[in-house]
């Protein structure tokens, strides 16, 4: 896990992950499958698209301590045609994106707190970038199995009550989906804030899980801030909810996280779920 969480080691094994899945003849590439020993494309070939040496290439994989310029990493990321995601988090590896200063936000923005109370019967909370949930009210409290008064304030995280927490094995109708989208949200969290300590041990803790590890090591990296899921609540049964996430200008390490009912029955579901716990 310690190599995982290197920088220079990660963005060499990025490079060489993303260049492995890549299909030569998407490039007008010579086939020449039966003279490929490893999949996707040769570092030379790389280097050509590129317009960098084979050198670079090679010492970059083999993490030998080198920062790519900018210019590098933008023209490593069209060769490899990598997503906009996939962009962030190799110029994050490169250090190219500033990084905020100072510790980590632990505590909510007060008017963040009020609208987040005030956004009820919706389920909404405010997280910052490790996924500590700083504020919440009733109907997430609810949503996400009472974590609240079930849980003690250290377990208070988005990551681990998805990715860890007992109870959440069977809530998610498409777990398999949840899990990987968590997992590439914790990456591209790590590599914008890879000097963030606790960030760092709630990975490590994260990675006791088999689940967690065979999926963190396919590197997946994604901060979308949107989508729809499905899930088995105990008390009302299966129903679907959207979720958007929203950065405050005023409070950049924190996030305000809505969840809204995608159809009728789950709006009723929602509705008899805040209506028991009130």
């Amino acid at each position: 896990m310690s190599d995982t969480l290197d920088t220079s080691r990660e963005l060499g094994a990025f490079l060489r992950a993303r260049r492995e899945r890549l299909d030569p003849y998407d490039f007008g590439l010579p086939d020449r499958r039966q003279s490929r020993r490893t999949p996707g494309l040769r570092r030379e070939e790389v280097a050509e698209l590129a317009g960098i040496s084979i050198d670079y290439v090679v010492r970059l994989e083999q993490a030998r301590g080198l920062r790519p310029s900018a210019d590098v990493v933008e023209a490593l990321a069209r060769a490899l045609r990598l997503a906009p995601d996939e962009r962030a988090y190799l110029f994050d590896l490169a250090r190219h994106r500033p990084h905020p200063a100072g510790e980590p936000v632990a505590v909510a923005a007060a008017p963040l707190a009020r609208l987040v109370a005030e956004l009820s019967p919706l389920p909404a909370m405010l997280i910052n970038h490790r996924f500590d949930i700083l504020a919440w009210n009733h109907g997430m409290a609810r949503l996400q199995l009472d974590f609240d008064t079930r849980l003690p304030p250290a377990r208070h995280n988005s990551a681990w009550l998805c990715l860890m927490r007992p109870e959440m094995r069977d809530y998610y109708v498409d777990r398999e989906r949840v899990v990987r989208e968590g997992v590439a949200h914790v990456r591209a969290a790590w590599a914008a804030h890879p000097d963030d300590r606790a960030l760092a041990d709630l990975i490590a803790e994260f990675s006791t899980d088999d689940h967690f590890a065979r999926v963190w090591a396919e590197r997946e990296v994604r901060s979308n801030g949107r989508g729809d899921k499905t899930v088995r609540h105990p008390e009302v049964g299966t129903f679907s909810v959207h979720f958007e996430t929203l950065a405050p200008l005023g409070d950049p390490d924190q996030r305000l996280v809505i969840c809204r009912p995608t159809d009728d029955e789950s709006r009723t579901a929602l509705d008899r779920l805040a209506a028991r716990g009130a």
